[in-house]
């Protein structure tokens, strides 16, 4: 790992029992917030993927700031890939379980089938959200130019759902 990139690292700041009790909620902005940073990390997430995509979609909410980021360093435009009732002309959508209930994502068609997209969010843990994001921009006829997260909570196991997955951080 590089020097700017375990500084990023080390601007993700813990917080205990947020939002509820037992639950370490990584909050990343703090990094968001240091540009050496933020540039540091969009950099080593797209790094893999050079070239290879046409756009970047952002999983609500906080990966809809990196893929903003990553789009705009790229060149390349952004889809937002929202919550049920958010989007004023959904042309698709998804249903996918959490571990207790169900859940659903959606998303307008705004470019042609085919277009090659990166998807990315801020965290990976169980695989669920992602794993429907992918198969949402395989609904809309778009082609998965990969899938990419800041961080990974690995104990969680969530390559086995939407793998692979390109993961900066490991915690």
């Amino acid at each position: 790992m590089t020097t700017e990139l375990a500084r990023a690292e080390s601007l993700i700041a813990t917080i205990p029992d947020f939002p509820e009790a037992g639950i370490q909620f990584r909050d990343i902005t703090p990094l968001f917030a240091d540009g050496p940073a933020l540039r540091a990390v969009v950099d080593a997430v797209t790094r893999p993927f050079a070239g290879s995509f046409d756009v970047v979609a952002g999983v609500e909410a906080r990966g809809f700031l990196l893929a903003g980021a990553i789009a705009n360093a790229a060149g390349v435009g952004l889809i937002p890939i929202r919550k049920a009732g958010k989007l004023p002309r959904p042309a698709a959508s998804i249903t996918y379980d959490l571990e207790y209930g169900t859940d659903k994502l959606e998303a307008a068609q705004d470019l042609p089938a085919g277009t090659r997209v990166l998807l990315v969010d801020d965290i990976l843990a169980t695989g669920g959200t992602l794993r429907a994001g992918q198969q949402l921009l395989e609904q809309l006829g778009y082609t998965l130019a990969g899938t990419a997260v800041l961080m990974e909570l690995v104990d969680l196991d969530g390559q086995q759902v939407a793998g692979p997955v390109h993961t900066l951080f490991e915690v």
